[in-house]
């Protein structure tokens, strides 16, 4: 098969995906590596040769960022556990003062939800966000939007989030994480600001079931919850488990554009390596774990984890499987031929893929895995990276902060995180369209505006 059948072929098959993950509810790794089998069959890859495609692309996943993506989520669960989320928030309240409550949950949601996912985060930090708003007499929607939006970017953008960390790895560059982090960091900047404004402006027109309670009451969970934690941890406790990672990574790119050589610069690579410096990461956490006297709960954490990461690993490497289908099929080599038509959707091609699936299924990570599975590598030849003229590693990673922002474009009821905003925010659903919705919808735009305008200086 090639030509406009393929085009078709794949198009159907994605709205068979799309429509099997969000009306018919099926696990979106069953609909994902099913809709791949299918794919294959159909546009005519030899039977014989079709279970080695499908194991190459599960298996190359795992091999490039399985380990990595377990060690961020442990050391989040650890941070959320031993309290060091919470003194994380209470130090940017410190920095930024309580006269600006919707800056300061804002830029407090965007640091914890780096190693904390969004939905978790939220959770965590809503005691806080309802104790600062009661303290501040400040509207209860603004502070909701804002929490949820620092979350929310984050998320999509930063490693050690597992989303991030599986687009860098599919993309060729899960051993430049620090180049992921650094960029999602300066993409996060017009997207937060935006977030910002849109949340004063609603906080005006929408109002919450909680801005009618007892601020006593709301005061009082906030030092319960600070009580739970017993004494919270010293600010390098709370961030030596993020911080260590990002500075030996930081160590391994200057090494290399620098080219040390001999045994310094072996010892810079191997600690500089997104799994050893994640390793060094998790065991400051474990030593923030005894050191809070939680060190009999590590097991049950960790079990925890697996459990959470597990669903997140096969999505990923059914992302994979769905990808290497489609490069196998003739697909990439038919966009080849056309690249002249192409090269003026560019950069923008990853980012309407992910928001499509984003907005169809709910889950921002199954969307940017997803993404990230069908776009392939940027050294490896017949891939869509190739066919669109990415190749380049400031080029992936620019095309790893489209998919995000595409992945957070937008969030509405088949989001989890969606309910968790509008639930804990005490808001109706209705309202939830108006705030959670709109400002994903914006924080998407500005991103990928933002996005395009590096890509003219910087490709």
């Amino acid at each position: 098969m090639s030509g406009v059948a393929l085009i078709i072929t794949f198009v159907l098959a994605v709205v068979i995906m799309i429509v099997s993950i969000s009306k018919f509810k099926v696990h979106p790794f069953i609909a994902i590596m099913g809709i791949a089998l299918l794919l294959g069959i159909v546009v005519g890859i030899p039977l014989k040769d079709l279970p080695g495609t499908i194991g190459g692309g599960f298996s190359g996943t795992f091999t490039s960022i399985g380990i990595v993506i377990i060690l961020g989520a442990l050391i989040g669960v650890i941070l959320e556990k031993t309290g060091a989320a919470v003194k994380l928030a209470d130090m940017v309240i410190g920095a930024v003062g309580e006269k600006k409550p919707e800056l300061a949950i804002l830029i407090m949601g965007w640091i914890v939800s780096i190693p904390v996912f969004c939905d978790s985060g939220f959770v965590i930090l809503n005691p806080i966000r309802q104790a600062i708003r009661k303290r501040t007499m400040t509207s209860s929607v603004a502070m909701t939007v804002a929490l949820s939006a620092g979350l929310y970017a984050a998320h999509v953008f930063i490693p050690p989030t597992p989303g991030p960390i599986a687009a860098a790895g599919a993309l060729g560059l899960g051993n430049n994480l620090l180049l992921i982090i650094g960029l999602g960091a300066l993409v996060s900047i017009p997207t937060l600001i935006a977030a910002y404004f849109y949340a004063k402006y609603i906080g005006k027109r929408v109002k919450a079931e909680e801005e009618l309670e007892d601020s006593k009451e709301v005061i009082k969970s906030y030092e319960e919850l600070v009580k739970e934690y017993g004494k919270l941890p010293n600010g390098f406790s709370a961030t030596a488990p993020i911080l260590v990672p990002i500075i030996l990574m930081a160590l391994g790119s200057i090494g290399a554009a620098l080219k040390w050589e001999g045994t310094l610069m072996a010892l810079v690579a191997f600690l500089g390596s997104p799994m050893i410096a994640l390793t060094v990461g998790l065991i400051f956490g474990v030593i923030l774990l005894s050191a809070s006297h939680k060190m009999g709960e590590f097991n049950v954490l960790t079990n925890e984890t697996l459990k959470v990461v597990g669903p997140i690993l096969f999505i990923t490497a059914a992302g994979g499987v769905l990808g290497r289908v489609i490069t196998t099929a003739g697909f990439v080599e038919y966009i080849q031929e056309n690249a002249s038509f192409l090269s003026t959707v560019g950069i923008f091609f990853p980012f309407l893929i992910a928001a499509i699936l984003k907005s169809a299924q709910g889950s921002s990570t199954v969307a940017i895995t997803t993404t990230a599975g069908i776009m392939g590598s940027f050294v490896e030849s017949g891939t869509m990276m190739q066919a669109l003229g990415l190749t380049t590693p400031l080029a992936a990673a620019l095309t790893v902060m489209a998919i995000g922002a595409g992945a957070m474009t937008v969030s509405h009821a088949n989001d989890s995180y969606f309910w968790v905003v509008t639930n804990f925010g005490k808001m109706k659903a209705q309202d939830g369209y108006k705030t959670q919705t709109m400002v994903t919808l914006i924080m998407g735009i500005v991103a990928m505006i933002s996005i395009f305008i590096l890509s003219l200086f910087a490709l």
